[in-house]
């Protein structure tokens, strides 16, 4: 369907501004959020580049993508050197109330088809909310466990009383540390609630994420 002039001068208009918001962080040296949104606004470029008749215009949009592709290119191999030297280092802050920050939206970005380990350590891990009784929680683990089981994932579990730091590691080099663990959700007011089943939707407490990659990631 033909993009009218309207919506293709939106289109545009979004581009440009996720990749100025890439050469802000690019210049902060913050290289891989500036690498997402490089690669996010070439893909809306090339949208608009699609829906554009103009000759004159396709020319422009063609020799200004090839720019940020050649940009982003440089900015993957100075992301890919930060994970060989152990260096990256990405900071994101959740606001008290804060809404979007799902596992899935936290996680997805790092876990790919290398992923086949994942090491969790988390000293409230069995429980849904601090202060709920353990046995319950232990009952529930182990029923996750089975469950796994039948999609072919295999759960281990292991306890400890000394256990203070929260960490979650995947075997292709990344470390996620959450301040407050994986309990960073507020507890929903009801079954019936907006975030009940659509943790994107359900209200954060603040904390603070810190990711980091080392290829030579260890087992916890």
């Amino acid at each position: 369907m033909a993009r009218s002039g309207q919506e293709q001068e939106a289109e545009s208009t979004a581009a440009f501004k996720v990749l100025k918001r890439a050469m802000e962080l690019d210049s902060e040296s913050r290289y891989q959020q500036a690498l997402v949104c490089y690669q996010e606004g070439i893909d809306l470029l090339m949208q608009v580049l699609r829906g554009t008749k103009d000759v004159t215009k396709k020319c422009n949009l063609r020799k200004q993508i090839s720019s940020y592709m050649d940009r982003a290119e440089i900015v993957k191999k100075y992301t890919d050197q930060e994970k060989e030297d152990g260096k990256y280092h990405r900071q994101i802050k959740i606001e008290e109330n804060a809404t979007g920050f799902s596992y899935e939206s936290l996680f997805q970005e790092y876990l790919n088809e290398t992923v086949t380990e994942v090491w969790i350590q988390d000293p409230y891990i069995r429980q849904i909310h601090q202060g709920s009784g353990k046995e319950q929680q232990s009952s529930g683990l182990q029923e996750i466990k089975e469950s796994l089981k039948n999609h072919g994932v295999l759960l281990e579990l292991e306890y400890s009383s000394s256990v203070h730091d929260r960490e979650i590691r995947f075997n292709n080099g990344w470390m996620i540390k959450i301040g407050r663990g994986l309990d960073y959700f507020k507890k929903p007011q009801s079954r019936f609630s907006l975030g009940y089943c659509d943790f994107d939707l359900r209200p954060c407490h603040e904390t603070t994420v810190d990711i980091f990659h080392n290829k030579h990631t260890k087992k916890i």
